[in-house]
């Protein structure tokens, strides 16, 4: 194969010279860093834990698909609503420690950015239960076709809990965005806005015009722009106009060892809780469609590099598409278990691979390596944790907006007729459930002495009732599928 072939770019079974490799594993590495650890921060999970967890998870990813499959797993957005609904339910705060409770407490003002470890303990079984959800759909289409888990999940139920999942975070990022921890200072005026929204409005700007790598990383450059901002007002209003976080002292403390600018993540097992699982394992429905479009487009890019290499129908990504899946629910279990959340593969490392047509495993095998290392670098934890709070609300107001606006594109992507009563019937009751469960019960509604999730009962009630109301309708035959 010649040279000018080779520059083409690199397909999952080949290695970049060993510079080059580090290179492009570092790109990724920076790639997955701001919605990775924006999780954490929103979530409370101990951010260092967060990234060993995303690295540790994408290895196994590759090792559980056979090393097929180029894809980055990172922290989910989805599960927020039901992470911060489970911190205020009873089921959760009655089983706490009473300086659990009082650090609890302190997160949920916004006073601390990390979750106690007792907390972050019971919404790690959830979690690990949630990557059943992913397995039993990868074992659905390897056993019965793809077309099979449309049935079960069609597209005007799993767009409806995406929207649900991101305008039940509403209040959550405009509280974000304009906080009021103490009546003093900053908070007490509206500068904080001036912080929010420069952070809202550059993220917007460059994920809209920024193009190649740069627009890959609108999220790490709209949170310099926040915390630049923020710095000059701090700098020139003095102390009284200080909105950076001072750095909770749990995020060091807990770490298992530290020796100068080095700490282990603070490692955490998961403890048993129904709750907790009825509450998180149904968000991994709404993770599906995006790992299935995932799997679907990296097929694309992939095999039209391989016509450009010479090398055309080698790569059949799109017949692993129950590896994906399988892959996913592991690797939720895998980032549960020590301590980190429920993620999902990334489309942005999948855009990264397509600007770079670098689609290399073993690229990506050292991203993980690299992610899991820098994880013990003490400094840049601190630097993160130090974020202002209307940074991190300005992003939320963005990002939340996009996960409700993926529900959409989901519904219109598979065309769901809206004028079908079937349709019309799930998709209402799903909505209503899931954003009057959050605005008039807090996320947790009181059901026959028990306190039901609202997006877990908002998704458990579609899928009955989708199933209900197709009793007696006569299906299509499904195509015959390829794999």
């Amino acid at each position: 194969m010649s040279k000018e072939t080779m520059h083409i770019g690199y397909l999952p079974d080949e290695r970049p010279p060993i510079w080059k490799l580090l290179f492009y594993a570092l790109q990724q590495v920076i790639v997955m860093f701001p919605a990775t650890v924006a999780v954490a921060l929103i979530t409370g999970f101990q951010v260092s834990t967060t990234i060993f967890a995303s690295g540790l998870a994408t290895l196994c990813f590759i090792l559980i698909t056979g090393k097929k499959i180029p894809l980055y797993y990172g922290s989910s957005f989805s599960y927020l609503t039901a992470v911060i609904s489970l911190m205020t339910s009873k089921s959760i705060t009655e089983k706490l420690s009473p300086e659990a409770l009082t650090q609890l407490n302190s997160w949920l003002d916004g006073a601390t950015s990390v979750m106690p470890a007792e907390a972050i303990s019971y919404a790690q079984f959830g979690i690990i239960m949630s990557g059943f959800i992913s397995i039993a759909a990868g074992l659905l289409i390897r056993y019965f076709g793809k077309h099979s888990i449309e049935k079960v999940l069609p597209a005007s139920i799993t767009g409806s809990i995406a929207m649900v999942i991101g305008l039940t975070l509403a209040a959550n990022a405009l509280g974000d965005a304009a906080p009021k921890i103490g009546a003093e200072g900053i908070t007490g005026t509206g500068w904080v806005w001036v912080v929010s929204l420069a952070t809202l409005l550059s993220t917007i700007l460059f994920s809209r015009y920024l193009k190649g790598f740069l627009g890959q990383l609108p999220l790490l450059l709209g949170a310099a722009v926040g915390t630049v901002t923020a710095a000059l007002i701090y700098a020139f209003g003095g102390a009284d106009m200080n909105l950076f976080r001072t750095i909770p002292t749990e995020a060091i403390e807990s770490s298992l060892w530290s020796l100068g600018p080095l700490s282990v993540p603070a490692f955490t097992l998961p403890k048993y809780s129904l709750e907790a699982m009825l509450a998180i394992m149904p968000i991994a429905i709404a993770t599906i469609p995006e790992s299935t479009a995932h799997i679907y487009q990296l097929d694309i890019y992939v095999n039209n590099l391989a016509r450009k290499k010479g090398v055309n129908g080698k790569y059949n990504l799109a017949q692993y598409l129950d590896r994906n899946l399988i892959g996913d629910g592991i690797c939720d279990m895998v980032s549960g278990f020590v301590g980190g959340p429920a993620g999902t593969n990334y489309g942005e490392n999948i855009s990264t691979m397509a600007i770079t047509k670098v689609f290399s495993i073993p690229v990506l095998a050292v991203a993980a390596i690299i992610a899991m290392v820098i994880s013990f670098f003490t400094p840049l934890i601190q630097g993160i944790y130090a974020i202002p709070l209307a940074v991190i609300g300005g992003l939320e107001v963005y990002l939340f907006g996009a996960i409700a606006a993926q529900g959409i594109a989901i519904m219109i992507d598979k065309k769901v007729d809206m004028f079908s009563a079937r349709n019309i019937a799930v998709i209402s009751t799903i909505m209503i459930i899931g954003l009057g469960g959050q605005y008039a019960f807090g996320g947790n509604i009181p059901f026959f002495g028990m306190d039901v999730p609202c997006i877990a009962g908002a998704a458990i009630f579609g899928i009955l009732l989708n199933l209900l109301l197709g009793i007696g309708k006569k299906e299509e035959a499904a195509p015959t599928d390829a794999a």
